[in-house]
């Protein structure tokens, strides 16, 4: 299902965006998706990282050594689709 999606842009932002997606052979609409998803997927993937102290690194490395045995839980985990959606 499409939506619409309204922005104002100043007149050199909109003729910026033009240049940029003539020379990709896009649409300026479709230019401004891809650029737009791929910044959205950036900043999803920035917001996971997340600092921990020595002592806790080892536990995770622990962890990460010896997975847990598949559960119901964790096969809907990993077949679930990311935040942004699918490629």
């Amino acid at each position: 299902m499409s939506v619409t999606l309204s922005i104002r842009a100043k007149e050199k932002q909109r003729d910026l965006i033009d240049q940029a997606a003539e020379r990709l052979g896009l649409s300026r609409t479709d230019f401004m998706l891809e650029v737009a998803c791929r910044e959205a997927e950036s900043v999803l993937l920035e917001q996971t990282y997340f600092a921990v102290s020595p002592e806790a690194f080892v536990q995770f490395t622990e962890i990460i050594e010896n997975p847990p045995q598949a559960n119901a839980k964790l096969k809907q985990l990993m077949q679930s689709a990311p935040p942004w959606g699918e490629p």
